[in-house]
């Protein structure tokens, strides 16, 4: 019996946890998971950490296979997950169709939530979309930083924020209800991937891993956790 170490973003965090019991009763192999921010996941990487899988964005990925640290072989990619808006639930659902819709709902919010820019892709796009939305000023004091793992979901649920901007996968949860995606010209869409590090002292069982999350019978799991269909 294998233990298999996989560091992971947030994003795909209720999918594995559907999937992996199956995974473990049919290889017989064991998953332990280290779900964290992209920045800490990095951290811990640069720190000679030694997962034995990846389980990040594709550009991420890309680079860490280039500087040698993820094989190029067995890689594959997972899903697409795009920025929903998430209020409390049964509360009002605000109007997301237009960039300026969007401006409009974080104007009247009295506190929105996100991830820390730098932390997250999804916070860094949202930190970004801030500034080009000319609201930046307007925001300052208004706006909690904090990733949906780290508890930003539930600063909505509870109604201390009114907006949680995160990837959808991650904020299928109760007490709250998705209003939207961001429309596209504002959107961020993520594709996710799993590589097997090089590192990693049982290649072959984060191949069959990779292999297992990315078979098509489970495609449903992963549609219903929030993630698209990779890209064609």
């Amino acid at each position: 019996m294998t233990t298999l170490r996989v560091f992971s973003g947030g994003a795909p965090k209720e999918v594995f946890l559907a999937l992996t019991p199956s995974f473990e009763k049919q290889t017989g192999h064991k998953v332990d998971y280290v779900f964290a921010v992209m920045s800490a996941l990095k951290d811990k990487l640069a720190a000679g950490e030694k997962p034995d899988v990846l389980i990040m964005p594709t550009n991420i990925l890309d680079g860490y296979q280039k500087d040698g640290v993820a094989l190029a072989q067995h890689r594959a990619v997972l899903g697409m997950v795009s920025i929903s808006a998430v209020v409390k639930a049964g509360r009002q659902k605000p109007d997301l169709s237009s960039p300026d819709a969007v401006k409009a709902a974080m104007l009247q919010a009295r506190a929105i939530a996100f991830a820390s820019p730098g932390a997250t892709p999804s916070g860094t796009h949202m930190g970004k979309l801030v500034e080009q939305l000319g609201i930046a000023e307007q925001m300052k004091g208004r706006i909690i930083h904090r990733p949906a793992l780290e508890g930003g979901v539930q600063l909505v649920a509870s109604g201390e924020a009114e907006i949680g901007f995160y990837p959808k996968s991650e904020v299928i949860a109760d007490g709250l209800d998705i209003a939207g995606p961001l429309p596209a010209p504002i959107q961020l869409s993520t594709i996710y991937g799993a590589a097997v590090t090089i590192a990693s002292a049982a290649p072959e069982a984060g191949a069959a891993f990779i292999a297992f999350m990315t078979n098509a019978k489970n495609r449903s799991v992963w549609t219903k956790g929030g993630f698209d269909p990779p890209p064609a």
